[in-house]
């Protein structure tokens, strides 16, 4: 999706989305200049969470960041951990 499309979507401004940019919490998968970035369907997905904690809980940018850092990281423990389970079930259906 292109800058203008996620931002008619989640009704931000431009403004909103390059902040998010700046502050890490996506990253355009194409696109070198605002005007050109495009966006993958995950990337818009974490900023619709951004902006909602933006908007939902008043937080700054920074706090935003960390927020969505941290559920990243819960969200990828928890595939790791249900990927081991499988794994365990596995070895011990094996015996």
């Amino acid at each position: 999706m292109s800058i203008q499309e996620v931002c008619a979507c989640e009704g931000v401004s431009r403004q909103w989305l390059v902040s998010i940019v700046e502050h890490e919490i996506v990253r355009p998968v194409a696109g070198s200049e605002v005007e050109e970035w495009l966006f993958d369907i995950g990337s818009v997905a974490w900023a619709r969470k951004a902006i909602r904690l933006r908007r939902d809980l008043e937080l700054d940018w920074v706090a935003v960041a960390m927020v969505v850092d941290l559920l990243q990281q819960q969200e990828r423990l928890q595939q790791e951990n249900r990927s081991l389970q499988q794994r365990l079930q596995r070895f011990l259906l094996e015996d």
